[in-house]
């Protein structure tokens, strides 16, 4: 089965905001640009789904700041998709996001 070529979102997206920095190839914490209105995972799995981004994930054990134990993911992309993406389009994408978020 073929993979479907990877969409971009709307520019001023959440989905948007999360892809920017998976194509960056930076830590994505959830705590920006998220603030709360929706989880990472949900906005990882439309971008999977919806916009058929390849993202790979993994998990391991983490302790809370009063001390509990839980679960923390990271999220990424692989390199040659990040490489594929800015060569076809991603380049120019990001700009639109920087100056959608300008105003201008």
């Amino acid at each position: 089965m073929a993979s479907k070529t990877p969409k971009f979102p709307g520019p001023l997206s959440a989905r948007a905001a999360v892809l920017a920095v998976l194509l960056s190839n930076s830590d994505q914490t959830g705590a920006e640009p998220l603030q709360g209105r929706v989880s990472l995972a949900a906005i990882v799995k439309a971008l999977k789904r919806k916009y058929h981004w390849p993202i790979e994930s993994s998990s391991f054990p983490a302790n809370t700041a009063d001390g509990r134990a839980t679960w923390a993911t990271v999220y990424s992309l692989p390199p040659e998709v990040i490489a594929a993406a800015l060569d076809n389009g991603g380049t120019d994408w990001l700009e639109s996001r920087r100056l959608a978020r300008r105003g201008g």
